[in-house]
This record gives C-alpha cells, sequence and structure tokens, in this order.
C-alpha cells in the first residue's frame, strides 16, 4: 500500500460533499507531475484529502478503490475512483506542517500547488498522530 495527498479547493469539492458521496472518482487533474502520481495510485492506497484556499488543511483519509484510467470528458486529464474512509478528529494545518521540521521534504511544502502528491510511510504516521493530538 501506498499513501498520497490530494487537493480540493472546499468551494468546488468539500470534504463535505466527499462524506456525502462516499464513492466517487477524483478528477480536474490537468498538472502532468499530478497526473503520474494519479496513474501510480493503486486499489487499497490511502489518501488524504486536503483543503486548500483559505483552510489549508488535512481533514480526511479516503481509499482508492479503482485504479488510474481515462477521463472520458478530458482526453488530457484521468481518474481515480476513491471512497470515504474517516474524517480527522484534529485537522492537520498547512501551518502545523511547516513548522514541523519533520516536514521539510514533503511535496505539500516544498511544492504548494502540486494537487496530488506522494506522502511516505514515515510522513503518514506522524500526520495521523498529529490528527489524534499526539506529538
Amino acid at each position: 500500500m501506498a499513501y498520497w495527498l490530494v487537493k480540493s479547493e472546499p468551494e468546488s469539492w468539500s470534504w463535505a460533499d466527499q462524506v456525502a458521496a462516499g464513492r466517487t472518482h477524483w478528477d480536474g487533474v490537468r498538472n502532468a507531475q499530478a497526473l503520474g502520481n494519479m496513474r501510480q495510485m493503486a486499489v487499497g492506497d490511502r489518501v488524504f484529502f486536503y483543503h486548500s484556499g483559505k483552510e489549508r488543511a488535512i481533514v480526511g483519509i479516503v481509499e482508492v478503490v479503482k485504479d488510474f484510467y481515462p477521463d472520458p470528458d478530458d482526453a488530457k486529464s484521468g481518474l481515480v475512483d476513491v471512497k470515504t474512509v474517516e474524517s480527522l478528529a484534529n485537522p492537520v494545518t498547512l501551518a502545523s506542517v511547516k513548522a514541523d521540521g519533520r516536514f521539510d521534504q514533503m511535496a505539500l511544502v516544498r511544492q504548494s500547488r502540486l494537487s496530488v502528491m506522494p506522502v511516505t510511510d514515515e510522513q503518514w504516521t506522524w500526520l495521523i498522530k498529529m490528527a489524534k493530538g499526539k506529538p
């Protein structure tokens, strides 16, 4: 299993929208690097759901339930299907990630505009602990 982070503007697709949908496809990605990351996603991978814009926080977790496939509505893009797993009790803010030196090499810090990015096993573990209110 691999770990990832996907970003969404809450005004376009919020965590509440994701929870209500339960299972949906992840679309709208056009950046070549982000699409390359999506191509690497596999069924069972866990994914942090990040609200960009004003909120800038990891707010939930989804799971990949269908591997990358072409977007029938956009020949330059692709999709993966995801299902809602859980809301984070304590959203993890970008400010807290940036303040913690353990994340200096994380794409969220280094490539702030990338919408789909890998998360290492170690980073995943640390972020889950932060979401549970543990250092």
